[in-house]
C-alpha cells in the first residue's frame, strides 16, 4: 500500500536530481532522472495490476473526523480509473521525457525544461490519485500553474501572449469548479471521494437559485464541475488557449496533448456517479462536445502549419470524449482517452523531427515529383464501400443486441455509440478511396478489413473495458438511462448521420466520374466565407482581444471613480 507512494515520489525526486546538477554533469544526471521516471512507470503498472486483483488502495494522511482542522486535507485512494490513468501518465512522460533529453540537450534552459517534465508527471500523478476534492482541485491548480511556465522560451513575445492566454482562460473554468466543490460540501457535508459517492446516492437534495427556484444539487454541482472539465480539455468556447499554446517546445506538446488535456475528461469520469445523477448536465456535454468536434475537425482541415493541425485535431478528438461522457459512456471515454492519448504523443515527437528536418535540408519536403495521374475510381470499390458503410454495421447492432447482452434497443446511448461505430467506419472507408492506384478488389478487401478493425476495437471498448472499469452492470445502465435523449432528437441525429454518409458516398462517386455536382450559389457563397473563418479559427483570437480590452476600460473606469471617491 505504501509502496504506491512511490509513484509520485520518483517523478519528484527525479526533477530535483535534475536541477541539482552543474553543466559539466546535466546529462549523467538527466540520464539517472529517466532510470526513476521509467521506475514508476513500472511501479504505476504494478499498482494497476494490484488494484484489479485487491480492489482500491486508499491512504489516509489524517483523521476525516478531524479534517476542518487540516487547510488541505492529504489523501490518496487508487483504483481502476486512478491506476489506468497512472499507469498511461508515467508511460507517456517516460517516453517525452527521454526524447527530451537529446532533442532539447543544446538549448540553455535544459535542466529547468527537464524539471518542469517532471514535476508536470509528479503534479498529474498526485492529481489523478486524489483521495478528495480539494487535493485533487491542488493539483488541479498546480497544473493549471505549469502549463503557462511550460511555454519555456518566455522572452518571446508570441509565446508569451499564448502563455498568458492559456493561464487567463484556465483562471475561469477553474473558479467554476471551485464553486463546484465548495457547494459539494455545502450540500453533502464532504470532500472524501467514495463517501461523497455514498451520500450523493443515499437522498437526493435542491439547492435554491433565488427565492422561489429550486434546482436538483447534482446538477447544479455537475455543471459547474463540466464548465472546469471544459477549460483543461479545450471544449467550445474555452477552446481557444489550445491553439495559442503551440509556440512552446514540440516535446511539451506530446506532453499536454497526451496528458495534460486528459484531465477534464478523468474529472468527469472521477466524479461519474454524480454526474450519472443529472440527464441535464449529460446532455449539456453531449451538446458541447458534438459542436466541439465538428469545429475542431472543420479548423483541423484548412490548416497549413503541421502544429496547428495536430492541435485543433486534438480538440477535436477531446469533442468526441466528451461527447461520450455525455452519452452515459464513461468507460468508451476513457478508452478513447488512452488511444488518442498514446497516438498524440508519438505524432508530436514525430513532429519535431519533421520541423528539424525541414530547418536543416532546405529542400524538404521534396516538390519534384513527377504527377502521376490517378485512376478512375471503380463502380466495385465505391460499391463495396457504400454497402459495408450502410448495411452492415445496421447488422453488426441488431446481432450485437442479443450476443453482449447490453439492452441496445432500449437505451439511447448505447445506441448513439454503435451509431458512432457507424460514421466512424464510413470516415475511414471513404478515406481508403484514395487508394485508386491498387487493384480495386484489394481496396474493397482493405475497406472490409478496416470496417471489422473499427467494430470489433468499439465493441471490446464498450464491453470488456466496461466491465473493467464499472464491474457492477446496473451502475452502467444507470448512466445510460440518465443520458437518454428525447426521441425528436434521437431520431433527428440518426437519420442526420444517416443522410450525410449516403451525401458523401454520393458526391464521391459523381466527383470521381468526372460529373457535375449543382451547389445552389447561396451555398457556394456561404462556404467560401465559412472557410476563411475556419482558417482564422472562427475568429476565436480577435473577439478574445476584445474582450481583453473592454474588461481593462471597465477596471480603469473603476479605478478612476475610485479615486474620486476617495477625494470626497
Amino acid at each position: 500500500m505504501w509502496a504506491a507512494l512511490l509513484i509520485p515520489l520518483l517523478p519528484l525526486i527525479a526533477g530535483l536530481v535534475v536541477v541539482c546538477a552543474e553543466d559539466s554533469t546535466r546529462y549523467a544526471h538527466a540520464k539517472i532522472a529517466a532510470l526513476l521516471m521509467g521506475a514508476a512507470c513500472v511501479g504505476a503498472s504494478t499498482t494497476l495490476y494490484a488494484v484489479t486483483i485487491s480492489g482500491p488502495i486508499t491512504i489516509q494522511f489524517y483523521n476525516p473526523a478531524t479534517v476542518a482542522s487540516l487547510t488541505i486535507p492529504i489523501g490518496f485512494y487508487i483504483d481502476r480509473l486512478s491506476g489506468v490513468m497512472m499507469t498511461l501518465i508515467s508511460a507517456v512522460s517516460l517516453i517525452i521525457y527521454t526524447y527530451s533529453v537529446n532533442y532539447m540537450y543544446q538549448d540553455r534552459h535544459y535542466r529547468r525544461y527537464l524539471t518542469l517534465i517532471c514535476l508536470t508527471d509528479f503534479v498529474l500523478l498526485c492529481m489523478v490519485s486524489s483521495a478528495n476534492l480539494m487535493m485533487l482541485f491542488l493539483f488541479w491548480q498546480l497544473l493549471s500553474y505549469l502549463l503557462y511556465i511550460l511555454a519555456h522560451n518566455h522572452g518571446h513575445n508570441q509565446t508569451l501572449d499564448g502563455a498568458y492566454k492559456t493561464f487567463t482562460v484556465l483562471r475561469v473554468a477553474d473558479m467554476a469548479l471551485l464553486m463546484g466543490i465548495i457547494l459539494t460540501y455545502q450540500v453533502y457535508g464532504t470532500l472524501e471521494i467514495p463517501e461523497l459517492f455514498a451520500r450523493a446516492t443515499a437522498s437526493s437534495h435542491t439547492v435554491a437559485l433565488w427565492p422561489g427556484m429550486d434546482i436538483d444539487a447534482a446538477t447544479a454541482i455537475t455543471l459547474l464541475m463540466f464548465v472546469g472539465a471544459m477549460g483543461k480539455s479545450a471544449q467550445f468556447p474555452l477552446h481557444l488557449w489550445l491553439p495559442s499554446s503551440l509556440f512552446a517546445p514540440t516535446p511539451v506538446h506530446g506532453l499536454l496533448h497526451a496528458g495534460i488535456i486528459n484531465a477534464g475528461g478523468f474529472l468527469i469520469n472521477r466524479m461519474a456517479p454524480l454526474f450519472g445523477m443529472s440527464s441535464v448536465t449529460l446532455h449539456v456535454a453531449l451538446v458541447v462536445g458534438t459542436v466541439t468536434a465538428v469545429l475542431g475537425a472543420s479548423m483541423m482541415l484548412v490548416q497549413s502549419d503541421i502544429k496547428k493541425t495536430l492541435g485543433l485535431s486534438t480538440i477535436g478528438q477531446m469533442g468526441y470524449m466528451i461527447m461520450e461522457c455525455g452519452l452515459g459512456a464513461f468507460s468508451l471515454a476513457v478508452f478513447h482517452l488512452i488511444a488518442h492519448g498514446l497516438f498524440k504523443a508519438t505524432v508530436f515527437l514525430n513532429c519535431g523531427n519533421v520541423i528539424q528536418k525541414a530547418r536543416t535540408e532546405p529542400h524538404f519536403p521534396h516538390t519534384g515529383h513527377t504527377h502521376h495521374e490517378e485512376e478512375e475510381l471503380s463502380n466495385l470499390t465505391w460499391a463495396t464501400g457504400f454497402l459495408t458503410s450502410l448495411v452492415i454495421p445496421l447488422l453488426i447492432l441488431l446481432v450485437t443486441h442479443g450476443v453482449l447482452h447490453i439492452p441496445l434497443l432500449e437505451s439511447h446511448g448505447t445506441v448513439i455509440i454503435f451509431f458512432f461505430i457507424w460514421v466512424t467506419s464510413s470516415q475511414a472507408i471513404l478515406t481508403l478511396t484514395r487508394l485508386r492506384a491498387v487493384a480495386s478488389w484489394k481496396v474493397s478487401s482493405t475497406m472490409l478489413l478496416t470496417l471489422l478493425f473499427v467494430v470489433f476495437v468499439y465493441l471490446f471498448a464498450v464491453e470488456s473495458f466496461t466491465a473493467f472499469l464499472y464491474p457492477n452492470p446496473n451502475e452502467v445502465a444507470s448512466y445510460y438511462k440518465a443520458a437518454d435523449l428525447p426521441n425528436w432528437l434521437f431520431d433527428l441525429l440518426l437519420v442526420g448521420a444517416t443522410g450525410l454518409t449516403v451525401l458523401g458516398w454520393i458526391y464521391l462517386y459523381l466527383k470521381a466520374h468526372g460529373r457535375s455536382v449543382w451547389i445552389p450559389t447561396w451555398i457556394d457563397k456561404i462556404r467560401h466565407r465559412v472557410y476563411v473563418a475556419l482558417i482564422n479559427r472562427l475568429y476565436a483570437d480577435e473577439c478574445y482581444a476584445r474582450v481583453g480590452q473592454v474588461v481593462l476600460r471597465f477596471v480603469h473606469w473603476v479605478d478612476k471613480q475610485e479615486e474620486g471617491w476617495s477625494r470626497r
